[in-house]
C-alpha cells in the first residue's frame, strides 16, 4: 500500500533551471568571472550549493572562501520570479493529499520553504528534507530514512519523483521505487511526462 509520495524540487516540481542559472551567474559576476557554461549549468541544477560553488569557482581557487561566504549573504528572493511551477503539480497534490502522505527531499538548502511559501504549497507536505538540514545530502538516502521514520512507513510503501541520475542513486541507495520526470532516458521504474500521468500508474492502485 503507497503511504508516502516524495517530491524532488527543480525539474519536477518546478522549472528552475533558469533561477539557477540566474542565480550562480550573479555570484560569479560579483568576482569578475564569466557565467557558467552549459555544462556547469547543468551540473549545479542538480546539486547541492555548496558543490555547486565549489564547482563553478573550480578554476578560481583564489575566490573559492570569498564565494562561499558571500552566497550566504544573497537573497534568494528575486530569483524566484524565474521560477515556473509545473502547470498540473497542484491537481496532483490535490489528487494526493486524501490518499497518502506528501514529502521533498531536494538538495536545495535554505530556499525550499520560501519556494513553498511563495507557491503557497506548505499545506500539502508533512516532511520536508534539504540538504541544509541533513548531514548527509542527495545522493545518501539519509533524507529518505528520515522521511520514511516521520511518515511510519517502510520503503516498499514510498515512492520517489525524480529527474536526474542523483535522484536514481539516492532512491537506489534505499531500494525505493523512482518515477522519472520527464527524462524518459533516466532508469527508473516508471517515466511520466506530466504529473496526472502518475495516476494512471500502478503504485497508485495500492491505496
Amino acid at each position: 500500500m503507497l503511504k508516502v509520495v516524495i517530491f524532488d524540487c527543480d525539474g519536477v516540481m518546478f522549472d528552475s533551471l533558469a533561477a539557477n542559472k540566474a542565480y550562480y551567474n550573479h555570484i560569479l559576476a560579483h568576482f569578475g568571472h564569466p557565467p557558467m557554461d552549459k555544462d556547469e549549468l547543468a551540473y549545479v541544477h542538480i546539486h547541492h550549493v555548496m558543490d555547486s560553488i565549489r564547482h563553478i569557482f573550480r578554476n578560481h581557487p583564489e575566490d573559492l572562501t570569498k564565494a562561499e561566504q558571500y552566497r550566504q549573504t544573497v537573497d534568494y528572493t528575486p530569483f524566484l520570479a524565474h521560477m515556473t511551477i509545473e502547470p498540473d503539480l497542484r491537481e496532483f497534490l490535490d489528487y494526493l493529499s486524501p490518499r497518502c502522505q506528501i514529502a521533498i527531499s531536494t538538495n536545495r538548502t535554505n530556499t525550499m520553504l520560501p519556494i513553498l511559501k511563495l507557491f503557497d504549497l506548505e499545506r500539502y507536505f508533512t516532511k520536508v528534507m534539504t540538504a541544509g538540514n541533513l548531514k548527509n545530502p542527495k545522493p545518501h538516502p539519509e533524507a529518505l530514512e528520515i522521511i520514511l521514520d516521520h511518515c511510519r512507513c517502510t520503503v516498499d510503501e514510498a515512492i520517489y519523483i525524480g529527474d536526474s541520475m542523483v535522484d536514481r542513486e539516492h532512491s537506489a541507495n534505499i531500494g525505493m521505487r523512482l518515477i522519472a520526470f520527464k527524462n524518459p532516458e533516466l532508469p527508473a521504474e516508471y517515466h511520466v511526462n506530466s504529473f496526472m500521468e502518475i495516476t494512471k500508474l500502478p503504485p497508485m492502485n495500492e491505496q
